[in-house]
């Protein structure tokens, strides 16, 4: 067990850490995560949402690697209620936290955004969002769960004191991301159209429990380099009753990159009392640090809408062998939209 806290405190103080950033299959059920541009772009007045990812249980036992997100956004029209350009201003507000491995080692993250959605066109079918997010994050170890070899007492256990030279078991950082978001949705036409992009870490923060100590130079690259990020999504009106969702997001940082595309189908089970099953399949390309290209993951999605609630679940199958441990990860996401409206489309859902 010794080795596994050692293992895991050599990977948080020595690996590059520029391309680990927060992960969700579930991309668009975490909107606040993915572009500041998507706070307040949905139909109603605000809007609650919850994501929770649960990754290699099984092979973790009891230290699995767990992410929590939740988030509250509103929105409000702006201009005269008479106006013909049904323009919304949005703000928000996100708490994230990951925690993984024995030494605990957890990423905790406040942030408070907001969105000024324009409306292009009279008819009110085209709009252009621009979202700014700022936020505090901290990351912590527990060093009560590390023993080292110096602590043997030479009879009953690990109980001596240590003379290893710890840094601080925890740092903080602010955080800022800025995002656009283009939506098309014609009124007399089943087609929805959504693209978007978004910066995050822009100002490149310094990421390293030894950033003020003497032994800085432990770590030769302690900045977290931006993230870029691109969305592309529509919706597609197969039959009555029927619609099909594509969906891809790209995401660069360092040297790494990142895709996830594919799509789901969204079957109508009653008009009357507004249900629906949500269906679908997405596949994880990426580009490793060190250059290499592989297929991380393929993802199987299941959600429900029951009139202004979404309940959306995911399974990844990972394909790594040596990365996940052959084993795969769970997404559970919960929303509610409050004050439902159908006459804006801003945003599409999971």
């Amino acid at each position: 067990m010794r080795k596994i806290f050692l293992l895991s405190l050599f990977v948080v103080f020595f690996v590059k850490i520029q391309a680990q950033d927060r992960l969700f299959s579930q991309f668009y059920a975490s909107p606040l995560t993915l572009n500041p541009a998507l706070t307040g772009a949905f139909e109603g007045k605000f809007r609650v949402s919850s994501i929770y990812r649960d990754q290699w249980r099984k092979a973790l036992e009891d230290n699995p690697y767990q992410t929590f997100s939740s988030a509250l956004d509103l929105r409000w029209r702006m201009g005269k209620d008479k106006s013909r350009y049904k323009d919304h201003a949005a703000v928000g507000v996100m708490f994230f936290q990951d925690r993984a491995g024995a030494v605990n080692f957890s990423t905790t993250q406040i942030s408070v955004s907001g969105a000024y959605h324009k409306a292009l066109d009279i008819r009110n079918t085209q709009f252009m969002s621009l979202g700014f997010q700022a936020g505090i994050v901290q990351r912590n170890l527990n060093f009560g769960n590390i023993t080292f070899e110096d602590q043997f007492n030479g009879t009953t256990g690990y109980s001596d004191p240590t003379q290893e030279r710890l840094p601080e078991n925890n740092y903080s950082f602010g955080d800022f991301s800025v995002g656009l978001n283009y939506a098309f949705a014609p009124k007399s036409s089943k087609f929805r159209l959504f693209v978007g992009g978004a910066m995050h870490h822009f100002q490149n923060p310094t990421v390293s429990f030894y950033h003020k100590t003497d032994n800085a130079s432990l770590v030769p690259d302690n900045k977290l380099a931006p993230r870029y990020s691109a969305q592309l999504s529509a919706q597609v009106g197969v039959s009555d009753g029927v619609t099909f969702l594509p969906r891809a997001i790209f995401d660069s940082q360092g040297s790494s990159m990142k895709l996830d595309a594919g799509g789901n189908f969204r079957l109508s089970l009653s008009d009357y009392r507004l249900v629906s099953l949500h269906l679908g399949s997405y596949a994880r390309p990426v580009k490793d640090y060190d250059g290499s290209y592989r297929l991380d993951a393929i993802v199987a999605l299941v959600g429900v809408e029951f009139n202004n609630v979404l309940i959306g679940t995911s399974y990844d199958i990972h394909l790594n062998k040596t990365a996940s441990f052959n084993r795969g990860t769970f997404e559970l996401s919960v929303a509610y939209l409050g004050e439902y409206e159908d006459d804006l489309i801003l945003c599409p859902k999971f």
